[in-house]
């Protein structure tokens, strides 16, 4: 695995896909461990898999790996004793011949302080998150089960009478039914509590409690499980209303099975993101007011005592909190938000209500707080995800890298922000990413890129839409932050509520006359794409202007009525587009479909099978609309793929089909078909 990323790694696919990538982080509780996961291409260059890595929390050491499995390996957390569990479906060398049929299910493993890794348990239909209670070792294990059947053996001899009987039929008795890119059922998660000890070779399964037997719905957010190891807090959906949707609410259950109540229940809102205090007392959570067509939602920082009381925190804080983390005192609780283009960590000071932002540039995740530091992964638009070190409340501090694979030594360009006020006032900003080489004298072609959420924004490194990769052949990349982008306040984002094809449109249009006025940007050669919400927005561009040279719309929504009825979670987005029964003319004066015959610029339409947040049918009903129209359009089509593109192959498929219809279109080049599709 190389070390470092160099500029040229972007000029070469298959060097780009072989990069390393970090994702989770986990902090021994004496604060001296450090581990995260790093994904590489597996030998056959057909997937990315994990490895555990150490990293040296004082910065001095090189990283090293600590696993090593044709599986990979996720979910890293530390116990009391200092043993760090995983997820795995390695193979068990320890299991008896008959045992093999369970190999390729998930396991949890235990790699000790001294001493090689094991299997703890591999379930039926293996495991799909741990937690540990920080004090008292208790596990939280996360486990799919048929909502008709016990976990464990009844569970198995289900799964087995199935299969024998060649069904795979799922009845649903509760919505939702899918989820982004699985279908809910036949098994949902339960989750189970028991008791790690060091020393046993193997984790009794007939020993768990099962806190949740009745489970027949998805679970909104992980559950937690409290340090003193007694209770554990998960989200559970309310049924409101047959026209929007149910509310999440937290329950509480006894660790031990013997009780179970509700937590927090507000009408109007729903509670996720909760981390327990220190001393089990009590949890802080993110409260969403839930959204309306006339408002979206909005988060709010609570702490919630175990008898059910509600305090907010931080009430004047303008932007959406999310990810809090308690420190280990209860002094304060960390979390992150977006930021004008950044993701910074705040704190916020218990006692006094002081809240500071601890860092200046970046975006973090997985915030991990010792007793005398903080620790996360930081990224940004110019470097992916790195462990870094931060004092515990300095203000606008810059992070300290720690060792680790993965850092940006050159890239093929250089990276801007430019900006604009509006024409009611507001400021719009975006990064401009410039390729090297661009000059008056050389004016780079400019791409215009259309993030997705909606309700999000431009604000760290992409490993699935990379600018660097179209810097790399000579694109200048512009990525700004429209309307509904967050970070720069609540009404930013209402300017854009329930009517994306206004003041989005517009302040994607007014940013972009600011790019192409640069004398480095050849503005007679540009395109627009986007993904997502981003692909809606390519769709709706391209049937208000013919300015670009062509347009890439990837997974993108194209029929709002269709949309909004048949996506994995449709009570959200009939929250904000409005009832098709009672809101049809907000639906009509935002969907881009009826816009079609105004359609002029070529268009490359790109889809996955397996995608149920933005279904296939939006695809393939923008490609025969363009076609029936007598648009220039491709549709690049992944039977196999979901919301994202996934694996090696397709992905630089992906690329080299946007680099091939860009360079016709834009460049004037003759169409050359990629290879292998």
């Amino acid at each position: 695995m190389s070390g470092t990323i160099q500029a040229t790694d972007f000029a070469d696919l298959s060097a780009y896909a072989a990069l390393p990538r970090l994702g989770s982080l986990a902090l021994s509780p004496d604060g001296t461990r450090l581990v995260t996961v790093v994904a590489e291409l597996t030998p056959d260059g057909k997937a990315w898999q994990g490895a555990l890595w150490e990293v040296d929390p004082a910065g001095v050491r090189p990283a090293r790996r600590l696993t090593r499995a044709a599986k990979g390996e996720s979910n890293p957390v530390f116990t009391p004793d200092g043993s760090l569990l995983f997820l795995s479906a390695r193979p068990d060398q320890a299991a008896k011949p008959d045992e093999g049929k369970k190999k390729d299910r998930t396991a949890l493993w235990v790699l000790p302080p001294v001493g090689e890794a094991r299997e703890l348990c591999r379930p039926t239909r293996g495991v799909e998150r741990v937690a540990v209670a920080r004090d008292a070792g208790t596990l939280l294990l996360t486990a799919g089960a048929h909502p008709t059947a016990e976990f464990g053996e009844a569970d198995e001899a289900l799964r087995k009478a199935r299969e024998d009987a060649g069904v795979t039929a799922i009845l649903y008795e509760s919505y939702p039914t899918r989820y982004w890119d699985v279908d809910l059922g036949p098994t949902y998660p339960r989750l189970l509590t028991g008791s790690f000890d060091p020393d046993a070779e193997r984790l009794d399964a007939t020993g768990l409690v099962d806190l949740t037997p009745e489970a027949a719905t998805r679970l909104d957010d992980p559950a937690v499980i409290s340090p003193d190891g007694r209770w554990v807090v998960h989200t559970e959906r309310v049924d409101v209303s047959a026209a929007y949707g149910p509310r999440v609410r937290l329950r509480v259950a006894a660790a031990d099975g013997s009780s179970s109540r509700v937590l927090a229940d507000a009408e109007g809102h729903s509670f996720t993101q909760v981390a327990f205090l220190p001393d089990s007392s009590g949890v802080i959570a993110i409260r969403s007011f839930d959204s309306t067509p006339s408002l979206p939602w909005r988060n709010a920082l609570v702490r919630i005592s175990l008898d059910g009381a509600i305090t907010e925190l931080a009430p004047d804080f303008a932007e959406e909190a999310e990810h809090p983390v308690v420190s280990p005192d209860g002094a304060a609780v960390y979390f992150t938000s977006s930021y004008r283009g950044h993701q910074p960590i705040w704190r916020l000071d218990l006692a006094s209500g002081e809240l500071i932002k601890l860092t200046a540039t970046g975006a973090y995740t997985d915030v991990q707080v010792g007793r005398d530091h903080v620790y996360a992964l930081r990224n940004a638009v110019d470097q992916p995800a790195q462990p870094v070190r931060l004092a515990l409340a300095e203000p606008d501090q810059e992070a300290v890298a720690l060792p680790a694979p993965g850092v940006v030594e050159s890239l093929p360009g250089t990276l801007t922000e430019i900006e604009t006020v509006v024409a009611d006032g507001r400021t719009v900003r975006a990064w401009l990413v410039l390729p090297t080489g661009c000059s008056a004298d050389q004016p780079a072609p400019l791409l215009l890129w259309v993030h997705g959420g909606p309700v999000m924004s431009w604000s760290g490194w992409s490993w699935r839409w990379n600018p660097w990769l179209m810097a790399a052949r000579g694109y200048a990349v512009l990525m700004p932050d429209p309307a509904l982008s967050t970070g720069y306040g609540p009404e930013f984002i209402r300017e854009g509520w329930g009517s994306w094809g206004a003041k989005p449109y517009t302040d994607l249009m007014a940013i972009t006359d600011v790019a192409v006025r640069r004398d480095d940007i050849d503005d007679s050669r540009t395109a627009a794409m986007g993904g997502s919400f981003g692909g809606y927005m390519a769709n709706w561009i391209a049937t208000r202007t013919d300015r670009f040279k062509a347009i890439v719309t990837h997974a993108s929504l194209w029929h709002l009525d269709a949309f909004t009825g048949t996506t994995d979670d449709s009570y959200y987005w009939i929250r904000e587009m409005g009832d098709p029964l009672r809101q049809r003319e907000q639906l009509s004066a935002n969907s881009p479909h009826l816009g079609v015959a105004d359609i002029k610029t070529p268009m490359l339409v790109i889809h996955g099978d397996k995608d149920y947040r933005v279904p296939i049918s939006e695809g393939q009903r923008l490609y025969f609309d363009l076609v029936r129209h007598g648009v220039p359009a491709k549709f690049l089509y992944f039977p196999t793929e979901n919301h994202w593109i996934l694996t090696p192959g397709n992905a630089k498929v992906w690329y080299e089909t946007i680099y091939a219809f860009l360079a016709e279109h834009v460049l004037g080049e003759p169409w050359q078909r990629p290879d292998l599709v």
